[in-house]
């Protein structure tokens, strides 16, 4: 008889709770087992004796703590990538039963670029949430370079970059066209120009974004590319308000064509930049795992089948 016949399967024991991967992924992602133990509601002693527990478990140490914090192993590290698929597919099992029955919910994680978050997402979102009462968004802005290494971790589900970044690894599907200009005050002796480059633009002072702000990030990538730092008079944290500041003759700003357009005030005047990477395309990516759930899916198509009639503004020049 073949011994191999005869063999028993060997029964996989599961004894790792969601919950408890769950806490692991917040110790990775703030650093330290009491931070985590907070943000999940848990006490410190109840959150070191689980996370022992999934040690014994998957028999491996996991975290290397210290009085700094908790680092993961190699171990934990590749635990921590499977704890993300896993994650996120409980959340997308909840989504598709919530059809089945009340009060299972679902969040799919976006990032966005700045242009996409202050101009582009709040009207695409608006119909989507409006048709999937079951699934919420947590939606955060952030640089586009920064939003992909997310998705690739699996920190999000779906990213909304500039076309500027590399998404070999991702499924990426064109959107909307994202041109950025200059805003000048009116009263700077420009003749009649209707252009301008950036690097000209950093010898005037600037009014922008807070610095940690994705299009702050990449001006600041662009301007270092030449050895420059942009000097900033003042930073706001919206464009209208910058808008106003470079109508009173504050300095100049760089931002989306269409926020431009849509806070146009007396006093102004816009440019384009002259610069190749003002003229970009945002992309919504996916990683192939995330287009296979179901609610990752139906907001990537939603956000697909929409276009914001804000960025339509931006074909408009008056």
């Amino acid at each position: 008889m073949n011994a191999m016949a005869t063999t028993p399967r060997r029964t996989v024991d599961y004894r790792i709770d969601p919950f408890d991967l769950h806490l692991f992924s917040a110790v990775i992602a703030h650093g330290s087992i009491t931070a985590a133990a907070e943000a999940v509601n848990l006490s410190l002693a109840a959150a070191s004796a689980r996370l022992k527990a999934l040690e014994d478990a998957t028999g491996a140490r996991l975290l290397n703590r210290s009085k700094a914090g908790a680092v993961p192993t190699d171990a934990g590290r590749a635990l921590a990538r499977h704890a993300n698929r896993v994650l996120t597919e409980l959340e997308s099992l909840h989504v598709e039963m919530a059809s089945f029955g009340r009060g299972l919910r679902g969040t799919v994680r976006l990032l966005c670029n700045t242009a996409a978050m202050s101009e582009a997402l709040p009207r695409s979102v608006a119909r989507f949430l409006y048709h999937h009462p079951e699934i919420d968004l947590d939606v955060r802005e952030t640089a586009s370079d920064a939003a992909l290494d997310a998705l690739r971790r699996g920190f999000a589900d779906i990213a909304v970059v500039a076309d500027h970044v590399d998404t070999t690894d991702f499924i990426a599907h064109p959107w909307l066209d994202d041109r950025l200009v200059a805003l000048l005050p009116r009263s700077w002796p420009m003749g009649r120009r209707r252009t301008i480059a950036f690097g000209e633009l950093l010898e005037h002072a600037l009014v922008g974004l807070p610095c940690d702000s994705g299009l702050s990030r990449f001006l600041a990538a662009q301007a270092s590319r030449s050895g420059r730092i942009p000097r900033h008079r003042v930073r706001l944290s919206g464009f209208d308000g910058m808008v106003q500041l470079v109508a009173a003759g504050v300095g100049a700003a760089v931002m989306p064509e269409s926020a431009a357009l849509r806070f146009r005030a007396d006093g102004t005047r816009m440019l384009t930049l002259t610069d190749r990477w003002a003229s970009r395309k945002l992309l919504v990516c996916m990683t192939s795992q995330g287009a296979d759930l179901a609610a990752v899916r139906a907001l990537a198509d939603s956000l697909l089948s929409l276009k914001p009639p804000l960025l339509a503004l931006a074909k408009v020049r008056g």
